[in-house]
C-alpha cells in the first residue's frame, strides 16, 4: 500500500467504564473517562479512535455501546469499536450507536467465514481484522488471541493474508511484545504484514517517540498508526507528533505546519 498521508491514530483500551492501560496487557491501570480522551484527541486532530474492549471476549460481550453514543456526540472522525463482537448482529448494534468499523479478533479466529460476513453485510471498509502477533524467533510471529493470552498455532503473516482474501479492509496489527512499552514498533513484524497483503495496516504497539512512526512507515510500510501510551501520558501531543514526522518527511492526513 501506499505510504502518502498517513493516518495517526488514538486508540484506547477499555474496561468499561474507565479507559485503562499496561504493559503487554498486562498491569492495568485506571486513567479515567474514555470520552474526555477521545475529545482531547479530536481537538488535538487525531484522523481516528480506536476503542477496545479488552474484557470482553472474555465475558463474551461488548460493553461499548454507550460509550460509543457518547462519544459520537461530539467526535466527528472515523471510530472502530472491537472486543467482544462475535456476530453480524452484534456489528449492527455497534455500527448503529455510531461506530464506523469493526475490529474483529477472537471470533474471526474461530470462526473466519464471520469475515466475510460482515464485509458482504457492511461493506469490506467496516471490516477491520485485529491481529495480536507474538514473536516466535527466526522471523516469524504467531497470532494470539484474549490480549495475548492464547495461542492459535497461525502465522501471523499466513493469517493476514487469509483474512484480507476473505474480505477484510483494514488489518490492525498489535505487537504484543512492545504493547506499552513505548519502546518502539516491531519493524518487521510490520513489514512483513505490510509486504504480503494487498489491504491497509494499521501498526501498534511500542510507540515511544515520534521517530518510531517514522520507522513503522518508512521501513515497516505501514498506512497508519495506532497511539496509546505516547499519547494517554502526555509525552506529545497530535500536532508534536504531526510536525515531527513532517519534518522526517512523512506526511499524514492533515499535515500543515
Amino acid at each position: 500500500m501506499s505510504n502518502t498521508n498517513i493516518r495517526l491514530i488514538a486508540r484506547l483500551d477499555l474496561k468499561a467504564p474507565n479507559l485503562v492501560k499496561g504493559i503487554q496487557f498486562e498491569g492495568l491501570r485506571k486513567l479515567g473517562d474514555p470520552n474526555l480522551f477521545a475529545r482531547k484527541y479530536y481537538d488535538q486532530g487525531i484522523d481516528e479512535i480506536i476503542y477496545i474492549d479488552i474484557v470482553a471476549s472474555l465475558y463474551e460481550r461488548n460493553s461499548l455501546v454507550d460509550i460509543v453514543k457518547r462519544t459520537t456526540g461530539d467526535v466527528f472522525i472515523p471510530i472502530t469499536v472491537g472486543g467482544g463482537i462475535r456476530t453480524a448482529d452484534n456489528v449492527r448494534e455497534i455500527l448503529r450507536a455510531g461506530a464506523d468499523k469493526v475490529a474483529i479478533n477472537t471470533a474471526a479466529i474461530k470462526k473466519p467465514e464471520l469475515i466475510s460476513d460482515v464485509a458482504n453485510r457492511f461493506g469490506a471498509q467496516c471490516m477491520v481484522l485485529s491481529i495480536q502477533a507474538k514473536s516466535i524467533g527466526n522471523g516469524k510471529w504467531e497470532a494470539y488471541y484474549d490480549n495475548g493470552r492464547e495461542k492459535t498455532g497461525l502465522d501471523v503473516v499466513e493469517w493476514a493474508k487469509r483474512g484480507a482474501e476473505l474480505g477484510a479492509g483494514e488489518i490492525l496489527l498489535t505487537s504484543v511484545d512492545r504493547e506499552g512499552t513505548a519502546k518502539g514498533f516491531d519493524v518487521d513484524l510490520i513489514k512483513a504484514v505490510s509486504t504480503s497483503v494487498p489491504i491497509p495496516v494499521i501498526a501498534g504497539g511500542g510507540m515511544g517517540c515520534p521517530d518510531d512512526l517514522v520507522q513503522a512507515v518508512n521501513i515497516g510500510k505501514a498506512d497508519a498508526v495506532a497511539m496509546a501510551h505516547v499519547l494517554h501520558y502526555n509525552k506529545y501531543s497530535v500536532n508534536d507528533i504531526r510536525k515531527s514526522v513532517l519534518e522526517s518527511g512523512v506526511r499524514t492526513r492533515r499535515f500543515e505546519t
